[in-house]
């Protein structure tokens, strides 16, 4: 998958069929999008994602930062589904305040030779987000492409939407996220050398630092799933501090994986969040927090059914 990130200044030589959107989460809405560019790839046209970085809100002040994917999970999700180009368009005062229909003419159509669109029906863009999917299917005959609008995805009578998703995760609901999500959450990071307790306390673990914008659910025990070195373990993984141990106030994700041998510093993982367990807290001992986790281990054990 090729990346166009940092530059405005861009020009596409091949036609492309292209979905626009935040993609926070990459839900089974957004999922709707993805399936009909990727249809398009039949008939020729690039696969492409174009997206805002920051997003309006983040620059804007109406959100914190905090992200259910990040632009590392993004990457390796989008290449996954089979995505040929990804745009992260840097999102400026400046880019903010061009006019929708410039937008359109000199971005979508002139440099990204877009022939065929995928938007949402809650779609916005350009100066005080005026730009919408109207805009498009009025614009489109004229200058080359044909749009497809995507109705809203709902679960339950419920709306699928990043919010939505937002709420569940910090709520520590990860079955229900991962309704919305289609997949389970995900947490991508590098594994950093820890303090070896776990070691110590006979259950071996690799440690991640998510980074302060990704969006994590309660501290605590969950049971999960590990990707590492092209494989899958089933796993139980601490979101937290672990203050039975260290005094160090480091948010970590801390996971203990089954049937796992090896030392694996330095290689990228994928934590996939399953079912919260029970919360962090303090034991009274060393030796209380390693029974807690004998147990912990041994329903994780049979939890989630065949890998």
């Amino acid at each position: 998958m090729e990346i166009i990130a940092g530059t405005s200044d861009f020009y596409l030589e091949k036609e492309t069929a292209a979905a626009i959107g935040k993609f926070d989460g990459i839900h089974i809405g957004h999922r709707r999008l993805l399936e009909e560019i990727l249809e398009k790839k039949k008939d020729g046209l690039e696969a492409c994602v174009f997206t805002f970085d920051p997003a309006p809100a983040v620059l804007f002040g109406y959100s914190d930062g905090r992200e259910l994917t990040t632009r590392e999970e993004k990457r390796l999700l989008f290449e996954r589904m089979g995505v040929d180009l990804l745009i992260e368009f840097p999102l400026t005062q400046e880019t903010a305040a061009m006019e929708p229909e410039r937008f359109v003419r000199e971005i979508l159509a002139e440099r990204m030779q877009a022939r065929f669109l995928a938007a949402g029906t809650d779609l916005s863009f350009g100066a005080g987000g005026a730009g919408d999917a109207a805009l498009l299917q009025a614009l489109g005959p004229e200058l080359g492409f044909s749009l497809k609008r995507i109705e809203k995805v709902c679960i339950n009578d419920c709306q699928v939407s990043s919010t939505r998703i937002r709420e569940q995760v910090e709520a520590g609901h990860m079955e229900i996220a991962e309704q919305m999500l289609g997949m389970p959450y995900l947490i991508l990071g590098e594994v950093v050398p820890g303090d070896r307790l776990g070691r110590t306390l006979g259950f071996p673990t690799v440690n991640v630092l998510p980074g302060e914008r990704k969006l994590l659910p309660p501290n605590g025990v969950y049971f999960s799933r590990v990707r590492c070195g092209g494989k899958q373990y089933r796993a139980i993984s601490n979101v937290g501090y672990k203050p039975t141990v260290t005094q160090k106030h480091v948010l970590g994700v801390e996971s203990y994986l089954y049937d796992f041998h090896r030392e694996v510093y330095g290689e990228t993982v994928e934590i996939q969040l399953l079912s919260f367990r029970r919360p962090e807290r303090r034991f009274e001992s060393v030796q209380a927090l390693q029974e807690q986790l004998r147990q912990d281990i041994e329903a994780g054990a049979g939890y989630g059914g065949a890998l």
